[in-house]
């Protein structure tokens, strides 16, 4: 919503690009920024793991809030 940030994340087993284009996502942005296999994360994405698949889910609002709106 406010900025554009590059968020390094392990979820390609789960979810292919295509699959995440145009998807509001929850994110982690008040982290500080770490280096993840040789590229700045500036976040995290928040997700759900299943213990019994291991499957990620992502986190998402049911209904369509604006970017950049704050979880409380």
């Amino acid at each position: 919503g406010v900025d554009q940030r590059e968020i390094v994340s392990g979820i390609a087993e789960f979810y292919t690009p295509e699959e995440l284009v145009g998807r509001q996502v929850i994110v982690l942005v008040n982290l500080e920024p770490r280096e993840l296999k040789g590229v700045l994360s500036q976040g995290m994405i928040l997700m759900a793991n299943d213990p019994a698949t291991g499957k990620l889910t992502l986190l998402s609002p049911v209904d369509r809030v604006g970017n950049g709106t704050t979880i409380k």
